[in-house]
């Protein structure tokens, strides 16, 4: 007798622990249990990533399960099926031999059937004189009916993973969006408070998440994103009630001084044409504001801006206002640099300037210091976007323009 080579109820195959093993597990069957086969073989595909088998695997289990002519598997009857490798074939939509060969193993290996082997290794069936099945020869499909529930179960904790992984990911889709708009709308409205720095945190935490993450990946990066979400919050929070503060500080104050003004006005009355000298304040020359172009002329100009916009496009100003503010950090300008630009130009001609700095960043040497030159000309009335926007849409070749 050759090591390895035994002839038992698998036939002449390797013998291996696991495989005995499994005989075991089919053998404690309790007496009067059945299932469903269909409903066996949809938990196995449930759980084929924790079984370690593949979708091939499962047509062949599927073929086989077609060779057994009851419904449910049940330990009173045998569930040996005992297909040639042909039929097999054609009942796996084709499948060619040496695969057919390789899916059987696997299915082996995962312990959902067992083979039972004749001792010329055929696959038949011998009959007694009423025609019944005496003795057969093939595959067992007793280790399904075994782990029956055990695969139940497995199936069950597959659809809870999915679902845990689909409300994590939506989850982590609200928060990042949300932290997104609450960074761009404390950047637009002025707030007090570093927001660059924080929005290096979040664009760093956002270049984290992987192509095809695992559930431990989003959960890890959703705990780091609502802690930023409730850092963002708390900062606009200390905000308006530090602005809420000033407000009633400020009007104290102008209560305070408006008494003590008619105080003195009753001590020392002073002519009427004094009094007007002394309170009237004259009025600052109003700077004339930049003029204000079309978003699609901007687009049309600076193509290269929709990149990184939300979806890899830019269909309103709000959008690329948060578009130049994720370009403003990648070219290395600084917040404040950034923040003179908007109140110098407004909101939406800085942006459109970071437009046109990203479309020329290769030759400009330093971005900061170039927005900072154009606010300073701005601020001066010397500054106008129109010419810069024209120049780069003949430039870039805009219909209707012609190169100069």
């Amino acid at each position: 007798m050759q090591s390895g080579n035994v002839t038992t109820p698998f036939g002449r195959r390797p013998m291996t622990l696991a495989l005995v093993k499994r005989q075991f597990t089919t053998a404690e069957i309790k007496p009067g249990k059945t299932a469903d086969k269909w409903k066996v073989f949809r938990d196995a595909c449930e759980a084929r990533a924790s079984l370690g088998i593949q979708d091939r695997a499962l047509a062949v289990l599927d073929a086989l399960l077609t060779f057994y002519p009851e419904a449910e598997l049940s330990r009173e009857r045998a569930m040996i099926v005992f297909p040639s490798n042909a039929q097999l074939s054609v009942r796996a939509h084709g499948i060619a031999g040496t695969t057919l060969r390789r899916h059987l193993a696997a299915l082996v290996e995962a312990g959902l059937i067992v083979r039972k082997d004749s001792a010329n290794g055929k696959r038949y069936a011998r009959k007694d004189r009423s025609g019944e099945i005496e003795d057969a020869y093939g595959f067992d499909l007793s280790p399904l009916l075994a782990r029956a529930d055990e695969l139940a179960q497995l199936a069950q904790q597959v659809a809870a993973d999915r679902a845990e992984f689909r409300r994590v990911k939506e989850t982590l889709s609200i928060c990042r969006r949300d932290v997104r708009k609450l960074i761009s709308a404390a950047m637009e409205e002025r707030a007090s408070g570093d927001w660059g720095a924080i929005e290096l945190m979040y664009v760093a935490l956002v270049g984290r998440i992987p192509r095809t993450p695992t559930i431990g990946d989003l959960k890890v990066i959703l705990d780091e994103m609502q802690m930023l979400q409730s850092e963002v919050l708390n900062l606009l929070e200390m905000q308006m009630i530090s602005e809420k503060t000033s407000t009633n500080a400020v009007g104290f104050e102008r209560h305070i001084q408006n008494s003590h003004t008619e105080s003195i006005h009753e001590l020392e009355p002073c002519s009427e044409k004094e009094l007007r000298a002394k309170t009237e304040v004259k009025p600052e020359p109003k700077r004339e504001p930049l003029k204000a172009f079309p978003l699609g002329m901007v687009l049309q100009a600076c193509p290269e801006i929709a990149m990184y916009g939300s979806d890899g496009a830019i269909s309103s100003w709000r959008e690329l206002m948060a578009a130049a503010v994720v370009v403003r950090s990648m070219l290395g300008v600084s917040p404040s640099a950034y923040q003179d630009a908007c109140d110098v130009m407004g909101p939406e001609n800085a942006a459109a300037t970071m437009a046109c700095i990203l479309e020329r960043a290769a030759h400009i040497n330093s971005a900061g210091g170039y927005l900072r030159n154009l606010t300073t000309k701005a601020q001066r009335g010397e500054f106008s976007l129109g010419p810069m926007l024209m120049a780069l849409m003949r430039a870039n070749g805009a219909p209707g323009l012609k190169a100069s």
